[in-house]
Order: C-alpha cells, then sequence, then structure tokens
C-alpha cells in the first residue's frame, strides 16, 4: 500500500522547491487536504501494486483474488482502474524484456536520499534491476497534465535513493539509470535514461539548493510550479506578481521590445509630453502577456477554490458569499417514471433513445489489443483544433497543411 508520510522535501514536490525554495518551510504550516483524486490514485497504486506482485513475484491466484476483490469493495474503484493497472503491466514486462536476463523487480520500495537532500526519503512504484542498468518506473493515475520523464528531478531523485538502497548487493556494476513515466489515462509514456555519474553529479549540484529551501532560508519564486503548492491561493509573492498586471503600461516597457518588433509608424504618435505614443500591442508584447496572463487566470481560479472553500467552511471573505449556482432536473425514479408514462399510454418505444457506445466505451469493453485487432481499421484521428502554447512546449508546431491531409492515410 502507497505510504501517506511525506517528507518535507518530497521527491514529488522537488519540480517545485528547486525553484520556489521558500515553498516548503510555508507550505509546512498550512493544512494538508486531500481529495477524492488523491485517493483514487492511491486505490489505483494499490492495485497496481498488487498485479507487480502476482505477475513478477511468487503469489498464489488465491491470495491474489482475494486481495483484488478488496481492492475493489472500494467505493472509488473503477473497471478503469482494472485496464490501466493492466496497461502499467504491460509496459513493466516490456522493461524487463529489454534486460538480457531476468531482472530483480521490486514494487512500492522505499527509498533514502538523505546525502543530498535533508531528510529526503520517498517511494518508488517500481525498481528493476539487470546487467548494468537500474531502472525506475513511476505510475500516475491523474489524466490532467502529460509528465515527462526526461530531465524529472522526482525520477531522479528516487533513482539516487535506489542507487543507495542496493549498492551493497550490486556494488559498482550499475553504469546506467533508466526512469520512466506512465500515465495510461492520457496514454502517454515517457522515458529517460542516463549514466550514473551524470545522475550523482545532479545530486552533487542540487544539494546547496535543497540546502537552502530545508533551511527556510529560501525565495518565493511564483510560476507553473505552484500548480500542487498547498498555498497557492495564500502566496503573497505570487499575488505581488499577478496584480502587476493591473498596469499594462509597466508589463512591458516600450524600450525593452526590439525596434524591429514594434507596431508601424502609421499606428504611433507623438503624446502631448512629447513621448511616442503606440495604441497597438506589437507581437512581441502579446507573446510576453500571453505568458503573464496565463498565470494570471491560473491564479484567479485558485483564489476562487480557496475562498469557496473558506466560506463552506464558515469562514466570511469580505465582499463575497455563496449562491446556489444552475441546477437540473433529475428524476427520483427513472424506471418508475418511465412505467408511469406507458401506463399513461405512451409507446415504450417513444421512450427510449438507441445509440451505440462511443469509441472510447467500445475500446474499454473490448480491451486495447482486441479493439486494435477487429475494428482499428476503422477509427481515424483528425488532426486536433490548433492550440496556443509555449514555445518550449514538446508538441510539434501546428502545420495546415498537414492538417488538411490528417487521418487520410488511416482510411486508404
Amino acid at each position: 500500500m502507497p505510504p501517506e508520510k511525506h517528507a518535507l522535501l518530497s521527491a514529488s514536490s522537488a519540480s517545485r522547491w528547486l525553484k520556489c525554495t521558500a515553498a516548503p518551510r510555508f507550505e509546512e504550516h498550512l493544512p494538508e487536504r486531500t481529495s477524492e483524486y488523491a485517493e483514487e490514485g492511491r486505490l489505483a497504486h494499490s492495485i497496481c501494486e498488487l498485479k507487480t506482485l502476482k505477475k513478477f513475484t511468487v503469489m498464489t491466484s488465491r491470495t491474489y483474488t482475494t486481495r483484488l476483490n478488496k481492492l475493489k469493495k472500494n467505493p472509488l474503484y473503477s473497471e478503469e482502474m482494472d485496464k490501466t493497472s493492466d496497461l502499467y503491466i504491460e509496459h513493466l514486462i516490456e522493461q524487463a524484456m529489454l534486460y538480457d536476463s531476468t531482472p530483480t523487480v521490486v514494487a512500492e520500495v522505499q527509498v533514502d536520499f538523505g546525502e543530498y537532500v535533508p531528510e529526503g526519503f520517498g517511494t518508488c512504484d517500481n525498481v528493476m534491476i539487470g546487467g548494468d542498468t537500474l531502472s525506475i518506473t513511476d505510475y500516475k493515475h491523474g489524466k490532467g497534465v502529460p509528465v515527462s520523464a526526461v530531465g524529472n528531478p522526482q525520477m531522479r531523485l528516487y533513482a539516487l535513493g535506489a542507487l543507495k538502497r542496493y549498492a551493497p548487493v550490486f556494488g559498482d556494476a550499475i553504469k546506467k539509470v533508466r526512469m520512466s513515466i506512465d500515465q495510461p489515462r492520457l496514454d502517454s509514456y515517457t522515458t529517460d535514461t542516463i549514466t550514473v555519474e551524470e545522475l550523482m553529479a545532479w545530486g552533487e549540484n542540487i544539494k546547496p539548493i535543497a540546502q537552502k529551501a530545508f533551511s527556510g532560508l529560501g525565495e518565493f519564486v511564483p510560476g507553473d510550479h505552484c500548480r500542487f503548492c498547498r498555498g497557492k491561493a495564500q502566496c503573497r509573492a505570487r499575488a505581488n506578481t499577478n496584480t502587476a498586471l493591473e498596469d499594462f503600461k509597466d508589463c512591458v516597457p516600450a524600450a525593452s521590445v526590439p525596434p524591429d518588433a514594434m507596431v508601424p509608424q502609421e499606428f504611433s504618435h507623438i503624446g502631448p509630453h512629447g513621448n511616442e505614443v503606440r495604441p497597438l500591442l506589437s507581437d512581441a508584447e502579446i507573446g510576453d502577456l500571453l505568458i503573464r496572463g496565463k498565470e494570471l487566470v491560473a491564479w484567479y481560479k485558485d483564489l476562487e477554490e480557496y475562498a469557496t472553500k473558506a466560506l463552506l467552511d464558515g469562514k466570511p471573505i469580505e465582499g463575497w458569499k455563496l449562491v446556489a449556482g444552475r441546477s437540473i432536473r433529475t428524476f427520483t425514479d427513472q424506471d418508475a417514471a418511465i412505467q408511469a408514462a406507458i401506463a399513461a399510454g405512451y409507446d415504450e418505444a417513444l421512450l427510449y433513445d438507441r445509440k451505440p457506445k462511443t469509441l472510447s466505451e467500445m475500446e474499454k469493453l473490448m480491451g486495447k489489443a482486441e479493439f486494435a485487432e477487429k475494428i482499428g481499421g476503422y477509427v481515424t484521428k483528425p488532426l486536433g483544433k490548433p492550440t496556443l502554447a509555449l514555445s518550449t512546449d514538446k508538441r510539434e508546431a501546428y502545420n495546415p497543411a498537414a492538417a488538411d491531409f490528417a487521418g487520410v492515410a488511416a482510411n486508404e
């Protein structure tokens, strides 16, 4: 069962405290909240752990079935967890087949990376060791944002901890580390491989940063990493960063924009104080404001979430109150209502709509392999609608010409 205890500088929050070194001590005094999504993730991890033990260790079918049935009694259990955990096991089998001989496979491994991060410890979902390679695989049940294993600090800290744990057994035999993140619900599978020397050099490099974060002497640095911070709605540094957007003229000083990026001369004029006035934002300014505005939207949503929770808990938020939102009528007993309509003389055929299952529902019903074999030839995946993304996004840039022919090859 995945543990509930977390280190102050946990591996899972490393992407945050490596950038915002004030975050750990700031969050320490704020209540830790759980959610149905978190509990759902814990249950999915437990199912993954059980299936890993069944596949890679000695476990009787009776023991496996008993434990699995117990997990299925959890109200949060869904058939989708069976599917995603099976995909996870399939990937572990693929990982194991990369070794020349059967590797050592362990699930839910407690590791200690305190040599690099004060009091640092965590739990690896899966560790494989064979030949000269250590493999770490992390299962993520969430379906919000894809997480890449490339350069991922959580995975690197886990790897450092696993190297320490198994050094007495494997010594210097391990020369490289392979780190993978599986997100079956997003069909996202990424892997990063580095040498042990590179990994340990990275560990030495973050030591002073980790010590700074642990000591409470760090700085607040708002950014995308605020997403999972417990204090994201109450952080003054984040508020200061976002409220600066209220004055757009100070957001992108004209002097900071290259002359060749300025708007055409016909759209500017000399103001009453002799200064040049440009009523239109340049493309460079728009690009900068898009980045700032994206964080502003996220920050406002966090404020809304915090205020709603506070008001529900009976705490006043000056100038705000909770009201009932739009409600949708529902039957208290749909079957009884339909029978009453039939008794009133309405034909049963008029009371039901017959419609096929969606593509995703059929794939869940049949399983990925059979779905692909039996009806995969009838599936096409057109290019998605163009969506703005940062230039650092790993996806390829949208190509209008490619969009015109997307899905054609699949149907030929």
